[in-house]
């Protein structure tokens, strides 16, 4: 939740036109979204590690379940709908002669993420189950999968802002898809908002596939990603986290075709 608030302190601070002696604090108030965005993966590193912490030293209880669950809403739900709200706003409805419905439309839709969020939680408390061999799949995506798609989306956006900054004027591909992807995120807070209130089952990556023996074609893809987030950590994380989103909504369309055209079994020979 402290995460959390530092974020929206990081996208106010980033449009207040003070001057910060702290870098700390220059850095927030020059990078405002950047720093949003970060924060929100900050929670998500402390939201896996509280649970398993508290299991550790076996301090589990009721309430640090349900206050577990009131920060996740607030870092994975009014978080993400607010930093998407403001760079929305600041990237198109501020420099842009646009409808009133349309600024309208992108309030209704971050309401509506952050009311899939706490719905999504709500069900998560009712449902839970004690103990890690009953967290091996999710009902529905996670609200940290949720809020760390839309913040991996942020920073690609951003980057490739930067990017077609540095260019200059004219036609650049960078500035092409950053406008591009300012307009996508809406769509995305909406999909991933619904996705967290939907039957859909997703994986929990780290109790399914982290654990137990280790093969050789998953440890080289761990480097691999290693790499690839020490190389181009905002393009891992943007490509990474969509696949995880729609992972799940990709594969209930397949198995719903499947199931509605099974494959045919050859004729059996006939007996002797």
């Amino acid at each position: 939740m402290y995460v959390a608030s530092l974020a929206a302190m990081a996208i106010e601070s980033g449009h207040g036109g003070l001057v910060f002696r702290d870098p700390w604090a220059r850095f927030f108030a020059q990078n405002g979204f950047v720093a949003a965005a970060y924060l929100i993966f900050l929670a998500m590193v402390f939201d896996a590690l509280d649970g398993r912490l508290a299991r550790f030293t076996r301090h589990t209880t009721d309430f640090g379940g349900q206050l577990d669950s009131l920060a996740d809403v607030v870092s994975f739900g009014a978080a993400p709908a607010f930093i998407a709200l403001q760079l929305f706003r600041v990237e198109v409805l501020d420099v842009r002669d646009v409808p009133v419905v349309l600024s309208r439309l992108n309030w209704a839709i971050g309401a509506l993420y952050f009311s899939c969020a706490a719905l999504r939680l709500a069900r998560f408390n009712v449902s839970n189950e004690h103990g890690e061999q009953h967290h091996f799949s999710f009902l529905g995506l996670p609200s940290p999968g949720a809020g760390g798609a839309v913040a991996a989306w942020i920073l690609m956006q951003q980057d490739l802002r930067w990017h077609g900054m540095l260019a200059g004027g004219g036609v650049h591909l960078a500035r092409s898809l950053a406008d591009a992807c300012i307009y996508v995120l809406p769509v995305l807070v909406l999909a991933t908002g619904l996705l967290m209130v939907s039957d859909i089952r997703y994986p929990h990556m780290v109790n399914r596939y982290m654990r137990g023996r280790r093969s050789l074609a998953r440890l080289l893809f761990v480097v691999v990603l290693l790499l690839l987030l020490v190389v181009w950590h905002q393009y891992t994380l943007g490509i990474g986290m969509m696949l995880y989103a729609f992972y799940g909504f990709a594969n209930w369309i397949i198995s719903r075709i499947r199931r509605a055209h099974p494959p045919t079994l050859p004729p059996a020979p006939p007996s002797p």
